[in-house]
């Protein structure tokens, strides 16, 4: 898709510098065009835009009349049909919606003249076709713009070459575009937009972007903050920025390499079908010495990457959050590339404006929200990074101190504590500054990495020295948790790694003998083939609830029931120190109340990593000339393995989290609650029917699988030991053994028709599964049935007067499976 060549050198000599003035006065001789102005039916320029407005040059002329309440922009006639992008933020606002620089719509847009009229419309890339083939007029036919706006022409400008539209209405009324998200109206019970209380709050031109700021008040049945006012207002920050007319080759994606993507149905190329095409979004590094660049030497990029700190950012942790963005630069040197990234404090310019789309920020936001996230703003039509703005919550200090204290404290003097000295937290927040920096290179989480390393490896000093806790910082790898006393295991946490300076190069890797994207692409696929047989450079998306174990969430090692046996290990060195090492002189029990709930959560992560095993297929994304199968059921001793594992350390009552010495400080009661709903999450899954489905069609199309039948049976054993015996069942079994018939009494009962829409991704081969034609509804009976049984067996075993609880128990137990297979009484 070419662009006229003058299109942008008109656009920059329009432009010029970011100024305010006096709108320049028309000439007396009529030079302005006043007359034909006239002869149109519009008013003369100088009626339109009077000598009081105050004046911005940019991209657009941008002129404030009436003390700022009216918004007239003058539009190049040489910017009609030129492709922009509407990026808009929330500004400011209230507590408990959004946080100021908040993004809330991205919208690809084109400005068109139609007659007197200007008209504002959308615009969307997903459907494409060479422009120079007959089939683009049917692409375009089929893609008819929506109309955002349509407003009058009031005047042309004074060089006949522009014209003068107000703009005060688009941005101050009730224009979906640039106003609350849909959902954000329907949360807060949104009745209207009040215009009486809604006005511009200001408008600024700059040489390839204009920035309008409106301040919008909604009236809200519940919003979020002031009930009683029954008002929601927001300031709106709205950058027009002109797409590049030189667009980025766009570079096709590879499932193999982790990359965020854009999606497009091209039906231009030659192929009998409409061919779905996924390009990466990347920024666009170009060597400033090509030759140089070719001969192997690092050099420098024409426009590096360069980020600016919030001005309101704490002194104390803009050093490291300037460390997470340059420590990318290891991975552009292997793609290249030196001093490709830097951060920068914010220019001390009253003009300057972290909302202005030319500038890629770390905002930092007053928030108790425990969270930082890493977006980016792109071109649709190539993928090229055109800024970003990385949201930074002052509350995620507290969520690193938790996750660095639960996970590391048994082995890390420097995790045992409430408050961590300032030189371990600026670590931590550079840590994650580089992690959502990734994100905002264009790379997504890679949930598979983490199990690259051997779980001893991770105890071994030397190694994690070189290599950190996993191949990515992608990853949710966090902390090193399998580390033991003992190991002298100092290097704890991720950093960038071996497969982030291999994706960064994959992705900004420049080919400039390359002509065409095919050639492009042939070198690219050839760096993938070089590494696939070393499990460091693996891509594992994230997804709702993985099939495949090893693309989880904060695991580490290639097994996940040895990590979690030695991170379990640690969580019960931690507990009897909780008290020392949380209570603070003079403090109450919030924060031992808080670490303990931690803990609780960490054991919970441990039982999800194992119960995933159970069940799993193993997936590696491969092209045809690979060889070798994508789909693979995870071996069946470490299946059995992992259900060994959740009887002996999931269903088991955990007797080392009931310290009454730290329940006595921190609750009247509720530990039976906490316990109880972390052992049935873990059964829940364990049980569930798409995971039954899986395994008994693995047992039926592959030798040595793990079979149902014999899971259940493990599983039935193991949450049932007591009754065998006649061995006292405490509280938390009994409350488990209810929950495991319960469990089974749904799947027998319900009928959810087909796997929710969350498991239906083709790319991760899920396919829609009736629980009324699979065999888990007859497992689950037969399951019963047998427990029925060994009820009414065990019963006569709990007859003595010290046994009550446990009768009552196993009779109400055997009046449930009754119900559950005698509906009808």
């Amino acid at each position: 898709m070419t662009r006229l060549a003058t299109l942008l050198a008109a656009a920059l000599l329009a432009a010029g510098c970011a100024t305010t003035q006096t709108a320049t006065p028309p000439s007396e001789n009529g030079a302005d065009g006043g007359g034909a102005e006239k002869e149109n039916g519009m008013k003369p320029f100088d009626e339109v835009v009077t000598d009081g407005a105050t004046r911005d040059d940019g991209l657009f002329t941008v002129h404030l009349e009436d003390d700022g309440e009216k918004l007239l922009v003058q539009i190049p006639d040489s910017l009609f049909g030129a492709e922009m992008l509407v990026v808009s933020r929330v500004s400011k606002t209230t507590e408990g919606f959004q946080y100021g620089g908040a993004k809330v719509n991205t919208q690809a847009v084109r400005w068109e003249r139609q007659g007197d009229h200007v008209l504002l419309r959308t615009v969307q890339y997903q459907s494409v076709a060479d422009p120079d083939l007959p089939i683009a007029r049917a692409v375009q036919d089929a893609q008819f713009a929506p109309i955002i706006a349509r407003v009058p022409v009031e005047a042309i400008g004074p060089d006949s070459a522009s014209v003068v539209v107000d703009l005060t209405d688009a941005f101050t009324g009730d224009t979906p575009v640039f106003g609350l998200p849909q959902s954000a109206r329907e949360q807060f019970k949104v009745r209207r937009l009040d215009t009486d209380r809604s006005f511009l709050a200001r408008a600024m031109s700059f040489p390839r972007n204009v920035e309008v700021r409106s301040v919008l008040t909604y009236e809200a049945a519940e919003p979020p903050e002031n009930a009683s006012t029954g008002v929601l207002s927001v300031e709106m920050a709205h950058s027009m920025v002109l797409l590049p007319e030189d667009e980025m080759r766009p570079r096709r994606y590879d499932p193999r390499v982790g990359f965020f993507t854009i999606d497009q149905v091209d039906y231009g190329l030659d192929a009998q079908r409409a061919e779905e095409r996924q390009y990466v979004t990347r920024w666009r590094l170009v060597p400033s010495d090509v030759e140089a660049y070719e001969r192997g030497e690092l050099v420098e990029p024409v426009t590096p990457i360069t980020y600016y700190i919030d001005p309101a950012t704490p002194t104390e942790w803009r050093a490291p959050l300037k460390q997470g963005v340059e420590d990318w630069n290891v991975a552009f040197e292997q793609a290249g590339f030196k001093n490709a990234i830097r951060a920068l404090d914010a220019p001390d310019d009253p003009e300057w404006s972290p909302e202005d789309a030319r500038y890629s920020t770390i905002r930092y936001f007053p928030s108790a929200t425990q969270n930082a996230y890493g977006p980016h703003v792109h071109d649709p039509r190539t993928g090229e990074i055109l800024e970003s703005d990385i949201g930074w919550y002052h509350n995620v200090m507290n969520l690193l101190r938790n996750w660095y204290f639960v996970q590391t404290a048994a082995v890390n003097p420097d995790a045992r504590a409430p408050r961590f000295r300032q030189e371990v937290m600026s670590e931590l927040v550079r840590f994650v500054s580089a992690h959502e920096v990734g994100h905002t290179l264009g790379l997504p989480h890679n949930w598979i990495s983490s199990t690259a390393y051997p779980v001893d490896s991770l105890r071994s000093p030397t190694f994690t020295a070189a290599h950190g806790t996993a191949p990515s910082i992608m990853d949710y790898a966090r902390f090193n948790y399998v580390a033991q006393p003992g190991d002298g295991v100092t290097q704890l946490m991720p950093r960038v790694g071996e497969y982030d300076k291999w994706a960064v190069e994959w992705g900004y890797r420049y080919f400039p003998d390359a002509q065409t994207e095919a050639e492009e692409r042939r070198r690219l696929q050839e760096m993938v083939l070089a590494t696939r047989d070393d499990p460091a450079f693996r891509y594992g998306a994230q997804t709702f609830d993985p099939v495949d174990p090893r693309s989880q969430s904060e695991d580490l090692g290639d097994d996940a029931v040895y990590a979690s046996t030695l991170g379990l290990a640690n969580l019960k060195r931690i507990v009897p120190r909780l008290r020392e090492w949380t209570v603070e002189e003079g403090e109450d029990y919030s924060q031992l109340d808080e670490l303990y709930g931690q803990v609780a959560g960490q054991w919970a992560r441990y039982l999800g990593h194992v119960s995933r095993v159970v069940g799993g297929v193993t997936i590696d994304p491969k092209y045809a000339d690979e060889g070798g199968a994508v789909y693979q059921p995870v071996d069946a001793e470490r299946q059995r393995a992992a259900v060994r594992f959740l009887v002996d350390e999931g269903f088991t009552t955990p007797e080392w989290m009931l310290d009454t010495a730290i329940l006595g400080r921190i609750e009247a009661g509720g530990i039976a609650d906490r316990v109880q709903r972390l052992q049935e999450t873990a059964l829940d899954r364990l049980l569930d029917p798409v995971r039954l489905g899986r395994m008994t069609e693995a047992a039926w199309l592959y030798e040595d699988a793990f079979e149902p039948t014999e899971m259940m049976a493990m599983l039935t054993d193991g949450v049932w030991a007591e009754i065998g015996a006649g061995r006292s069942i405490d509280p938390a079994r009994r409350a488990l053994q209810r929950a495991f018939v319960a469990r089974l009494g749904e799947i027998v009962t319900e009928d959810p028709s087909s796997v929710p829409e969350q498991f239906r991704d083709r790319a991760y081969g899920y396919r829609p599964q009736s629980i009324e034609r699979s065999d888990a509804r007859p497992l689950a009976r037969g399951a019963l049935l047998s427990l029925a049984d060994d009820v009414r067996r065990a019963l006569p075993r709990y007859a003595a007067a010290g046994e009550q609880a446990e009768r009552y128990h196993l009779l109400d137990v055997q009046a449930r499976i009754d119900a559950v297979l005698n509906p009808e009484g």
